[in-house]
């Protein structure tokens, strides 16, 4: 089933105004859902929205909060989130480190006490489309043991790094599990098994059964241990900036809230050499040979650009149980 995008936007909204968002804010979220759902990351448009709802309605989203500065070092600024909407405080700080990169070269945003961003992409997208490099990444509930243990200690604590291009931005959006947890769900709803081992059974054997992991928890991580040394230093990294809440501490409480992130922009120079050094880079990495003639490679964001062009042209693709429960809504 698909419906237009102008159709799933309006319904996001229509939901969030019930929900006592005012105008803009219900518009600003709705739009991000859409944009989500638009781009193929289906796990966070509209498989997503009805758990922002539940979290609205349990207090861990606030509607009426706003992010408010605790400290400002000159080209690092720390913001307090108030358990405002993620993805609204996410564009806040990336607009704040667009704003510092302007003035000075580079800016650093923090924040503490905010929620799930939903797609870290968007924010990369954002500050390419300013002519930024893009940097953030976020802690979340532990979901992924650290290399060599068997309960989870670590979030898979998802990384962004975008590089604009005036012939479709790079962006790279990645958990630094093998898959993040809204995949494995999205596999289990379909009855799919993964393409590569994602995670852990109950009998500690690597499975492709998503279902099977997401019952133990134990998602593998990327590069293995190399992937395990990353999420800890990410946690390090966000938690020290922030001030903010380490996944120790949000996984205290059982419920993905209250995260800590980082926002990075560095305002490049030199624009012509930097497209020219951009190309070389992309057109050297496309001329290895394909391991399957049909698949191509891509860069990071280029299958983005074409699935945002197909489903604008024929519509967006909905699971049909969750769009019948938003509509409910």
């Amino acid at each position: 089933m698909r419906i237009l995008y102008e159709t799933l936007q309006a319904e996001f909204k229509r939901v969030l105004l019930k929900l006592g968002f005012t105008e803009t804010k219900a518009q600003q979220i709705a739009i991000i859902f859409a944009n989500n759902s638009r781009d193929g990351v289906y796990t966070h448009g509209l498989n997503r929205f009805p758990v922002f709802v539940q979290y609205v309605n349990e207090g861990k989203v606030k509607p009426d909060a706003q992010p408010v500065a605790d400290e400002g070092l000159g080209l690092l600024e720390r913001y307090d989130g108030n358990l405002a909407p993620g993805m609204l405080n996410a564009q806040f700080c990336m607009d704040r480190a667009i704003t510092l990169a302007n003035e000075h070269g580079m800016g650093c945003v923090a924040i503490r006490n905010t929620n799930h961003w939903m797609r870290g992409g968007t924010y990369g997208w954002q500050a390419a489309e300013a002519g930024c490099i893009g940097i953030c990444f976020t802690n979340t509930i532990a979901n992924v043991p650290p290399w060599g243990g068997v309960e989870p200690r670590l979030g898979n604590n998802p990384l962004v790094i975008a590089v604009p291009r005036e012939g479709g931005h790079v962006v790279l959006d990645m958990a630094i599990s093998q898959y993040s947890f809204g995949k494995l769900q999205q596999y289990h709803a379909a009855g799919n098994e993964l393409p590569l081992p994602g995670g852990y059974n109950k009998a500690g054997e690597l499975t492709t059964n998503a279902g099977e992991i997401m019952e133990t928890w134990r998602l593998l991580p990327i590069g293995f241990w190399k992937g395990s040394g990353l999420s800890l230093m990410l946690d390090l990294l966000v938690t020290i900036l922030s001030q903010g809440r380490s996944t120790a501490e949000i996984s205290k409480s059982k419920a993905e809230y209250g995260v800590s992130q980082v926002f990075i922009c560095i305002k490049p120079h030199g624009t012509a050499q930097n497209a020219d050094l951009i190309e070389q880079i992309i057109a050297y990495t496309k001329t290895s040979g394909l391991e399957d003639p049909e698949k191509a490679i891509r860069y990071p964001g280029e299958g983005t650009l074409a699935t945002r062009n197909k489903n604008l042209q024929q519509g967006i693709p909905v699971d049909e149980l969750i769009w019948a429960k938003v509509k409910a809504l």
